[in-house]
């Protein structure tokens, strides 16, 4: 150890470049001003993020690289660093070389000479501009996800939202409800039932078409099934592929909710009919003009169905 450390300063204590070499290996952008505020050093970093050569930067204060604006607020934090010389960390911004603003976090410290005099201040710079980019998108799916989830709870159908560990994710109080008293109460301890196992709380064909659905990647799977004596109608749909899936369950036997669903179902019905008999039509060919005179009367029967 004092033989590595004797040839080290040996060979280098009196060549400047060696400290150059030595900063310029670093990936964060590097800087050392004096008493003055005029930079003495930086490395190749910072040369990189600022986009000027060291020539540009070596000699001239805060004043002659940046904008009077940015250059008030580096210059203000010199000046309280040397008139209470401890660590220094606060976040600002600063014109990236390609021209744009990012965020940085300063760390900065007095440097002393051998007399434990100061002599200036050396810092890096911590580009957080991606993270603060995070952060705002975690801030923007926080807020969508407060927003669906008070949706979702006004909703009086019964929801479940479930994990590809089979743990629910969120449901509503329609839910609960529906799958009867033990699952009230237990919703009442834990809002959601989050964090539950869905594999007791759903009969096994609605927990089979859920685990099917995640396995697949499937976009939807609908049933009409009868539990408990009543019909339940379960819509199963992928939220995130083989990551999260969710399911929309009706009580078919609510007078509204079947006459809704009757009349939804006539209508697709409907639409498939007249798709179909026009891929007849086509078909046909030959008798085109009549098919095409039947097929125009067959639909404006079901317009005016629909209207009424």
């Amino acid at each position: 150890m004092i033989y590595y450390k004797k040839s080290i300063l040996i060979d280098n204590i009196d060549d400047p470049g060696f400290y150059q070499k030595l900063i310029d290996t670093l990936p964060t952008p590097i800087f050392y001003r004096d008493l003055n505020g005029i930079h003495q050093m930086c490395n190749k970093a910072h040369e990189k993020f600022t986009g000027r050569p060291r020539e540009q930067i070596i000699g001239k204060s805060v004043y002659e690289i940046y904008a009077k604006e940015m250059a008030d607020i580096y210059s203000g934090h010199d000046k309280e660093l040397l008139t209470n010389p401890d660590e220094q960390v606060y976040e600002t911004q600063m014109i990236h070389s390609d021209g744009t603003m990012h965020n940085v976090i300063f760390n900065k410290a007095v440097i002393r000479d051998n007399n434990d005099k100061i002599i200036g201040i050396v810092g890096s710079i911590n580009d957080i501009t991606e993270l603060k980019k995070t952060e705002k998108r975690l801030e923007r799916a926080q807020k969508s996800m407060e927003v669906s989830s008070h949706m979702l709870h006004k909703i009086s159908a019964g929801i479940i939202i479930m994990d590809d560990k089979f743990k629910v994710v969120d449901s509503n109080e329609g839910f609960a409800k529906l799958m009867g008293e033990e699952t009230v109460e237990l919703y009442k301890t834990i809002p959601g039932l989050k964090g539950a196992d869905v594999k007791v709380l759903v009969p096994e064909v609605i927990f089979k078409m859920l685990n099917s659905i995640m396995s697949s990647g499937e976009e939807l799977l609908e049933r009409d099934l009868k539990i408990q004596n009543n019909l339940l109608h379960v819509s199963v749909i992928t939220l995130y592929k083989q990551r999260v899936v969710g399911a929309v369950i009706r009580d078919m036997s609510a007078p509204m909710l079947v006459r809704d669903e009757i009349i939804n179902r006539a209508q697709r019905i409907n639409k498939q009919s007249i798709e179909t008999v026009q891929k007849i039509a086509f078909l046909l060919g030959d008798n085109a003009a009549e098919t095409e005179e039947l097929l125009n009367s067959i639909i404006q029967s079901y317009q005016y169905g629909d209207d009424e």
